[in-house]
């Protein structure tokens, strides 16, 4: 926000969330956008990666962490790229107590 505060850009910015529900599937995000997983979520979700319901909820709870700091943090909205995998996004809806 800062940086593109810093460059002029004065419309809203809807961060995005692309939950984490397999860890195959995440590492091949990481390698096309040439970014890489922060540490402290490597460390949660590595110990799951023989277990993939066990990754996948932890996945959506750290997805949720994230959402909520957001919406703290004073984002007008969130954008799930749900990837045809729509249910995560309601569990985090979920998890997050929003009314509409």
């Amino acid at each position: 926000m800062e940086r593109a505060r810093a460059l002029g850009v004065d419309m809203p910015i809807i961060p995005g969330i692309m939950p984490i529900l397999n860890l195959n599937s995440m590492n091949r995000m990481v390698e096309l956008s040439g970014r890489e997983i922060p540490a402290e979520v490597r460390s949660r979700i590595e110990p799951l990666a023989e277990t993939p319901e066990e990754l996948r909820a932890e996945g959506i709870r750290i997805s949720t962490e994230l959402c909520d700091a957001l919406l703290d943090g004073g984002a007008p909205g969130l954008h799930f790229y749900t990837l045809n995998f729509s249910g995560a996004t309601r569990e985090i809806f979920t998890a997050l107590q929003i009314t509409v």
